[in-house]
């Protein structure tokens, strides 16, 4: 055509020509005549322009994301180089800053590690005969290994028929891997090799006014937290209904701790387990009523794994023993007996046969230190004779007869009494 023309853009080109007159006198039956169309379509010039910006493009995204991968962007590590982030308890740090505190940060880690334990009894239905599960009470736990152990008190379990724990959302049954009624421990196991597994500590270098948390379900509120202090150290109580345990060199806490709590985790700051929570101290003065005086008391989390790991290995936990029965000497005992001393453990019997006996020790004499450790009653000896070992050497300096000698007990193994 004469007048085509070219009117040329970056992107396309738009093509017109000369435009037909158009007149709509609206008589019946008349077609409106279209509006001109215009045709666009891509140049080859535009076409290779294109092209020519996508294969820089592509160049630079290409380069730049090797540059990633290999390290080469300032403050941005590789993928190689770059940490997985791992959930279990074990591995996470505990920071404090000024949006969380310590107990915030301790209960994060933690809880993960703490189930709930319910206990169940089977019940047969006297109006239908079938047989029935019910809770007739519940306790606390701790998951110590990946592949499902968790420790407990043996006072929680004693009773159960049936024993279910809930781990994170899920309620598992759990079989008893063993018991040690002696020390109120028992451990309890679930399938699985992907727990989390709360961090273990050490109780060797406690010191009293350390901050504390108690992990637990009290009453059967799962996930309860509390926070306090250590109160005191190497505390053996006294009470009613304590059955055959035998409780040495505990913790005590301030920390909140009520029925439901026995066999949950004491932590440190750090969020490592230190303990394992058993008792509480009742205004009346009897150990385990239901009421809360602000005194609870934790198994170390030494000895507590000394345990575990014979009933994990052998299903039954052996203890040292000397073979003695001693009664502590106070101010009044002393006097009403006059005695050469005014504080120690007064062996009453000596079981025969036993290291004690074996080593010389009669009745009457007063024992006032043993491996190193002054002994002001017998809740002293005991607590020397619970953190050794079977085969371990005891010197030991008592009083007889006014006289002070020295011994050498070596101890045996209760499995053998």
């Amino acid at each position: 055509m004469d007048d085509e023309r070219h009117d040329i853009t970056p992107e396309y080109v738009t093509l017109e020509g000369p435009l037909p007159v158009c007149e709509y006198t609206g008589e019946p039956g008349e077609e409106p005549c279209e509006e001109p169309a215009v045709v666009k379509r891509w140049s080859s010039a535009a076409v290779v322009i294109a092209a020519g910006v996508g294969a820089v493009v592509g160049g630079v995204l290409v380069a730049a994301g090797i540059m990633w991968v290999l390290g080469f962007v300032p403050g941005v590590r590789p993928l190689s180089q770059q940490e997985s982030v791992s959930t279990r308890p074990s591995d996470q740090q505990i920071t404090v800053g000024e949006d969380v505190n310590a107990a915030v940060a301790v209960a994060a880690k933690v809880t993960p590690s703490v189930v709930n334990v319910s206990v169940e009894r089977q019940f047969r239905n006297v109006f239908t005969g079938s047989v029935e599960w019910r809770e007739v009470g519940n306790g606390s736990g701790v998951i110590i290994r990946e592949d499902g152990y968790i420790l407990t008190n043996y006072h929680v379990i004693e009773n159960a028929d049936r024993i279910v724990v809930t781990v994170g959302v899920q309620d598992v049954e759990a079989e008893v891997a063993g018991i040690d009624p002696k020390t109120d421990l028992a451990l309890l196991k679930v399938a699985g090799t992907d727990h989390p597994a709360i961090e273990l500590g050490s109780s060797t270098d406690l010191e009293v006014g350390q901050f504390v948390v108690a992990v637990g379900s009290p009453f059967g509120l799962e996930k309860t937290v509390t926070a306090g202090i250590i109160s005191a150290l190497q505390r053996t109580p006294e009470g009613e209904g304590l059955g055959i345990a035998r409780y040495t060199n505990l913790i005590q806490t301030d920390a909140a701790i009520n029925p439901g709590n026995s066999g949950g985790a004491l932590v440190d700051a750090a969020g490592k387990l230190i303990g394992i929570n058993t008792l509480i101290q009742s205004p009346a003065g009897a150990v385990g009523t239901p009421q809360s005086a602000g005194i609870g008391f934790a198994i170390p989390v030494d000895f507590a794994r000394t345990v575990a790991d014979q009933l994990i290995e052998t299903g039954t936990a052996v203890h040292p023993y000397m073979g003695v029965q001693s009664v502590t000497i106070d101010e009044n005992l002393a006097v009403q007996f006059d005695l050469p001393a005014r504080a120690g453990a007064l062996v009453q019997f000596v079981e025969p046969g036993s290291p004690a006996d074996l080593a010389g020790l009669q009745r009457g004499d007063i024992i006032i230190v043993a491996d190193g450790r002054d002994i002001t009653g017998a809740e002293d000896l005991v607590a020397v004779v619970r953190s050794s070992n079977v085969g371990d050497t005891l010197e030991i300096t008592l009083i007889r007869a006014d006289t002070e000698r020295d011994l050498t007990v070596t101890l045996g193994s209760d499995a053998d009494r």
